[in-house]
C-alpha cells in the first residue's frame, strides 16, 4: 500500500528533528509498490531513508523522499549451525537484533541499539565494539531504479567498507533501493568482547546473546543520547585511520592514546578521544552542542538548531583537530 504526501514536513521522519520539509513523502511496503510508481512524474531527485538516522538535513528537500515500510523476518531454519535470515528493509535494526538475541542466535548482538533500519544498516554498514554489519550479511535484495526490476547482490559484491559499500558510492549512488536483506547467525556461541568497554564486563565468555546486548545497551545508555528524547544523527564522524608514521607522532606528548590496531599496520583512533582533547566536549553554536556524555556526537538539545548551527559546529570541531593533531575528521552523517 502506498502514502503519498506532496510537501510534507520531514520533522518527525529524521532523528536530527530538522525542521524542513520535502516536496513529495511516499510510503510503500512492497517491491509491487515500487514497480507500481511513476517515477518520472515524481518531483526529482529521489531520496530513500529509513528512519533517517544518519542523515543532516541541511534546507528543504526539493525532490521525492520514498519511505520503505516493508517488514518481516523469515527463518529458513533447517537444523543447522548457521541460521539464515531474510528481512526486509523496512523493520527497525534494534527489533531484529532483540528477537535473534531471544532466539539465542548470534552475530548481530553487540550492534544493539542501533537507530535506523535493516535497510539503511545495510547501506551504511553500520558497527560497534568490534562488530559490522557486513560480517553477518549474506546478500541484499533491492530494486534497479534504472531497470525498474527486482535485483541481488552477494555480501562481496556491496564492496563493503568502514561506513561504506557500494550503495553509497558515486557510481551506484541513488540507483539501487535496498528492499531486503539476507543475514547469517550462529547457533552456535561466537561471542566478541574484545572491543571497548565489553572487555572488562566480561570475566568469562558469556553463554547467552542477550548477555552481550544487555551489556551493550547499558554501555550504550550511559554515553549516548536517545533519538527519541534529544535530536542527533548518532555517531557524527568516523573515526580516523592512521598510519604507523602518522600515529606515532600523534602519540608525541601524551602517555597513552586509545586506538586499534588494522591489518597492514594501521592504526584507528577514536575521534571522540581527539574532539576532547581539543577542549569541545559541550561546545555549542546556537542550538547545535557537543554532547557532554560522548564528543562524537552532535545534539540538537531544544529541537530548534538550525541547520547552519550544526555544520558551524562541524567545521569548528574539523578545524580544532586538524590544527591540534594534523587529522582531518569526516563526518559519517549524509548531509543532505
Amino acid at each position: 500500500m502506498i502514502k503519498k504526501e506532496f510537501n510534507h514536513s520531514l520533522s518527525a521522519q529524521n532523528t536530527f528533528r530538522m525542521k524542513v520539509s520535502c516536496a513529495c513523502y511516499i510510503e510503500y511496503d512492497s517491491i509491487e509498490d515500487l514497480k507500481s510508481l511513476d517515477f518520472d512524474s515524481l518531483p526529482q531527485p529521489l531520496l530513500s531513508i529509513g528512519e533517517a538516522s544518519n542523515i543532516l538535513f541541511t534546507e528543504d528537500f526539493k525532490g521525492t523522499v520514498l519511505r520503505s515500510k516493508i517488514n518481516y523476518i523469515k527463518y529458513f531454519d533447517v537444523g543447522a549451525d548457521t541460521v539464515p535470515l531474510a528481512v526486509g528493509a523496512g523493520v527497525k535494526w534494534d527489533d531484529l537484533v532483540k528477537k535473534s538475541c531471544e532466539d539465542r542466535l548470534w552475530g548481530a548482538e553487540n550492534l544493539s541499539l542501533i537507530p535506523g533500519t535493516v535497510g539503511a544498516a545495510a547501506v551504511q554498514n553500520i558497527g560497534a565494539y568490534g562488530v559490522e554489519a557486513k560480517d553477518i550479511i549474506a546478500g541484499v535484495t533491492c530494486f534497479d531504479l534504472k531497470t525498474r526490476e527486482k535485483t541481488a547482490f552477494k555480501v562481496q559484491e556491496c564492496n563493503y567498507g568502514y561506513r561504506d559499500s557500494i550503495f553509497k558510492q558515486e557510481e551506484f549512488k541513488g540507483r539501487y533501493i535496498i528492499t531486503g536483506v539476507l543475514f547469517r547467525l550462529s547457533r552456535v556461541p561466537v561471542p566478541k568482547i574484545e572491543y571497548g568497554a565489553l572487555k572488562s564486563i566480561f570475566s568469562e565468555a558469556p553463554s547467552e546473546p542477550m548477555q552481550v546486548r544487555e551489556a551493550v545497551i547499558n554501555i550504550r545508555n550511559s554515553k549516548l543520547p536517545a533519538v527519541e528524547e534529544i535530536g542527533s544523527a548518532g555517531s557524527f564522524f568516523k573515526n580516523p585511520v592512521l598510519e604507523p608514521l602518522k600515529f606515532a607522532q600523534l602519540c608525541e606528548g601524551y602517555e597513552t592514546v586509545p586506538h586499534y590496531l588494522l591489518p597492514g599496520g594501521f592504526v584507528k583512533v577514536p575521534a571522540a578521544w581527539l574532539i576532547e582533547q581539543c577542549g569541545l566536549k559541550g561546545a555549542s553554536v546556537g542550538g547545535a552542542a557537543v554532547y557532554e556524555k560522548q564528543p562524537l556526537v552532535i545534539v540538537n538539545h531544544s529541537g530548534e538548531a538550525r541547520a547552519e548551527e550544526v555544520l558551524a559546529l562541524e567545521n569548528k570541531i574539523i578545524m580544532a583537530v586538524q590544527e591540534k593533531f594534523g587529522v582531518v575528521l569526516q563526518p559519517e552523517v549524509e548531509h543532505v
